[in-house]
């Protein structure tokens, strides 16, 4: 019974992974949520991934960064700039998963946001956004004025 409740996990992550591969990541943004929330929502240790766009916001890779504890994961802006720079990004979206279920980002996140978009601007690459994904829903510090 496991095994085939992982199969249609991973099956349902596939098909929602496709429906962001094929059109520009900001133009669909509900269906990035969905494969998001799908993946990270209900993970018990903190998660921090990076998507990697190209200058038409198609998406290039979707890294985990970091995997923490309960609370945390250790992440570092020269890291993901570093890694950006590698990939050619032009522009990147941070995200990660808080096991308590609670979406709001502490201030540690939104320092690190800050930091990330700091480093990134003054090397050609836009930080778009940092999304929190929680089992109670998500938070965009772009929509909520942070970013």
């Amino acid at each position: 019974s496991v095994a085939a409740l992982k199969v249609g996990q991973a099956a349902a992550l596939r098909l929602l992974r496709d429906e962001v591969l094929g059109q520009p990541v900001l133009s669909s943004w509900q269906a990035l949520l969905d494969y998001l929330r799908a993946d990270m929502a209900h993970k018990t240790t903190e998660r921090v991934r990076v998507l990697h766009l190209n200058s038409k916001n198609m998406l290039v890779r979707d890294e985990i960064m970091a995997e923490g504890s309960i609370d945390q994961a250790a992440v570092h802006p020269r890291e993901v700039v570093r890694r950006a720079i590698d990939l050619g990004s032009a522009a990147i979206i941070l995200v990660h998963n808080h096991p308590s279920g609670d979406p709001a980002p502490s201030r540690a996140d939104i320092q690190l946001t800050r930091d990330i978009a700091d480093a990134g601007k003054k090397l050609g690459i836009a930080v778009h956004d940092h999304i929190i994904i929680g089992a109670d829903g998500h938070s965009s510090m772009r929509a909520l004025g942070l970013l």
